[in-house]
């Protein structure tokens, strides 16, 4: 873009930081983001919502925000209604649609119910009896996952082998929510994908294959260990990488997502079925994220990634969207 399109954007406010488990993320995220832009001659401003009030964001009088949160208070819709609200559009989804991607149980519930795979799964009331809890792996097999809805970054997570391991593995994940997702567990590879785009324009980025050490990818290996192999594009024959593409679109459809989202799936070993484990409505942008990852596989800089990320900033409820 030329510097007079950049100048059409008006003053950027970044938000980063926040009150969210993955703040400290947010903040490595928001930081690369706001170099990028000032980089391409935007007038780009950092924010942090958690040192400063919503008063003070709308005193900055904002033309559009990047949001770089990540986690609760970020991308579950609560900031999107402040800022539909003020009136300052912002990138990624809107408040509906920012709601049900932070959740991973109503994911799941919507992906379900249009046909879409996604490993078999149950609620767990955060007041569950042990007996309760042992009836789990009965229902979904060993090995399992459990996982707190509303966490990313796997924070919030644990896999469960065994049946005395249920106790200790649902105590961690209720300390962030009142439900536990429980979820079969798939053996095989982990890939992500990342989409862009809204409404018609929406098209899926080359694939990630996740290789973390012993399968483990933690929130270490996520964002500060170099052990971690990823294969981009992943190495899948053509018409299995289109068909997981294509997968991955039509989950961010099937949510209402728009602007930019990253699709999580495991591929099943056995026959090569994939299926869908979340969406992330505000992805990674540090310097292991795989978003940027995958569009530098195609030519897009990180630059022009968050540059084309930010003009896809809007408002949604006016339109009569989420």
């Amino acid at each position: 873009m030329s510097d007079m399109t950049m100048n059409q954007f008006g003053k950027v406010g970044v938000l980063f930081g926040g009150r969210s488990a993955e703040r400290e993320v947010s903040i490595m995220s928001g930081t690369g983001v706001l170099a990028a832009l000032k980089s391409k001659g935007i007038d780009a401003h950092a924010f942090d919502p958690a040192e400063r009030s919503l008063a003070e964001l709308a005193a900055e009088k904002f033309d559009r925000v990047f949001i770089a949160l990540h986690g609760r208070f970020g991308e579950d819709g609560s900031l999107q209604g402040v800022l539909e609200q003020l009136g300052i559009p912002y990138t990624g989804s809107g408040v509906m649609a920012s709601a049900i991607a932070m959740d991973k149980l109503m994911s799941k519930r919507v992906w379900q119910s249009d046909g879409l795979p996604t490993p078999r799964f149950l609620s767990i009331d955060a007041d569950a009896t042990p007996e309760q809890l042992s009836q789990v792996p009965d229902r979904l097999g060993l090995p399992l996952m459990l996982k707190a809805p509303h966490e990313g970054s796997s924070i919030g997570i644990s896999k469960v082998s065994a049946y005395a391991d249920m106790e200790a593995g649902f105590a961690e994940c209720a300390k962030y929510d009142a439900v536990v997702l429980a979820e079969e567990f798939i053996t095989g590879r982990e890939l992500t994908v990342p989409v862009l785009g809204a409404s018609r324009h929406v098209r899926a980025l080359p694939i990630v294959e996740i290789r973390a050490p012993q399968g483990n990818y933690d929130y270490e290996h996520k964002y500060f260990s170099d052990a971690t192999e990823y294969l981009c594009p992943a190495p899948l024959d053509a018409a299995l990488t289109a068909r997981i593409q294509q997968l991955a679109v039509r989950a961010f459809n099937a949510l209402g997502s728009t602007g930019w989202a990253r699709v999580d799936f495991m591929l099943r070993e056995s026959d090569n079925e994939p299926f869908l484990l979340e969406i992330n409505p505000s992805p990674g942008m540090t310097s292991h994220s795989l978003v940027p990852m995958s569009a530098k596989a195609i030519g897009i800089s990180y630059e022009d990634l968050c540059v084309e990320i930010l003009g896809m900033a809007a408002l949604h409820l006016s339109q009569g969207q989420a």
